[in-house]
């Protein structure tokens, strides 16, 4: 079993720094230029991201900004992404540095009047990714830098999020992500991935395998058929999710993320229809046979996470030992992960 939600496995960052720090509202302010356009990274429906920059040593952070008119209310996000990650030390999984929970005295309009209100900020900081979101760099990319991404970094991406996910999954308090889709996962300036954003996680009692729930949220397209329908939670509600994410970062094709359609059986179907060994020859002309196969593994892989029956989808380790075209009698362990991949 790795390690528990207070310490860092064998496969994490050795050494690990000091626990996130508590921070001034006034000095996240500050380094954001007042929460600026010009500082703005990205929005999102649970809050906005900004460039922060320190200026005693000109160190750039991430600073999120907490929405109140989020899915979410802004509080019980704010537990959720610092309680859930701010201990978590590992190469694929967003490092936090820092949060802010202060109120502030602010005018709010109120029945056609202003009126003073005390409001609670809430942010966190996290470690700065220059290279944005997977989804950027998949499906929208700057024209001053848009360039294909090649196989190898492709597969290189694939692999971390999958060790990511494991390393969430296999804490001695499991962890399920339940928002695994492009835009949270972040690249580094070597390309490696780093699994964002846990407003919508979930903490697993260590007997604990299932829970359920009547308020259903999450991203169009990538919530599993047994959560969307039934409210039901479990690690394999994040595989449907990677499964999907390894699709689209092994095709390039993305997928649509339409309300009539919210846990994409047309683009899976689409795929499984489409992308054969012809198809991925084509696509990737240039490469050889072994990284012809891995294409091929990565799109198999997929297409087995998103069974609708959460009991055929494999489990993190399979997926691991297949990526690694390992024989299903090698079994991966925890001790042996960091080595294996």
């Amino acid at each position: 079993m790795a390690t528990g939600s207070n310490s860092s496995s064998q496969e994490s960052k050795q050494p690990g720094p000091e626990l996130p720090k508590q921070l001034p509202f006034d000095f996240l302010k500050k380094i954001t230029n007042d929460f600026g356009q010009d500082r703005k990274i990205s929005d999102s429906p649970f809050g906005t991201l900004y460039k922060g920059i320190v200026p005693d040593d000109g160190r750039v952070i991430a600073v999120k900004k907490l929405q109140e008119n989020a899915p979410m209310p802004a509080d019980k996000q704010f537990n959720k992404e610092v309680q859930n990650v701010m201990s978590l030390k590992h190469e694929n999984i967003v490092e936090v540095l820092g949060f802010c929970s202060e109120t502030q005295k602010k005018l709010v309009q109120f029945d056609k009047r202003y009126i003073q209100a005390d409001i609670t900020e809430s942010l966190i900081c996290y470690e700065y990714l220059p290279n944005g979101s997977l989804q950027e760099n998949l499906f929208e990319p700057k024209e001053s830098t848009k360039q294909e991404i090649s196989w190898d970094t492709r597969f290189k991406i694939i692999k971390g999020i999958c060790q990511g996910l494991f390393f969430l999954h296999k804490l001695d308090i499991p962890i399920v992500h339940m928002d695994l889709k492009p835009e949270n996962i972040l690249l580094d300036a070597n390309m490696v991935p780093k699994i964002a954003d846990f407003a919508l996680s979930r903490v697993f009692g260590q007997e604990q395998t299932r829970l359920c729930t009547q308020t259903v949220v999450g991203s169009y397209g990538y919530m599993a058929p047994e959560y969307l329908y039934r409210g039901e939670i479990s690690a394999q509600s994040d595989i449907y999710s990677l499964g999907l994410v390894i699709i689209e970062i092994a095709t390039g094709e993305q997928n649509p993320r339409e309300k009539d359609q919210p846990s994409a059986r047309s683009f899976v179907d689409k795929v499984r229809k489409e992308w054969t060994l012809e198809n991925i020859t084509s696509k990737y002309s240039s490469l050889d046979h072994e990284s012809l196969q891995q294409v091929k593994t990565c799109i198999d892989i997929g297409s087995k996470c998103v069974e609708i029956d959460r009991t055929k989808r494999p489990r993190i380790e399979e997926i691991v030992n297949s990526l690694k075209g390992l024989h299903p009698s090698q079994r991966v362990t925890e001790e042996s992960l960091s080595e294996q991949i």
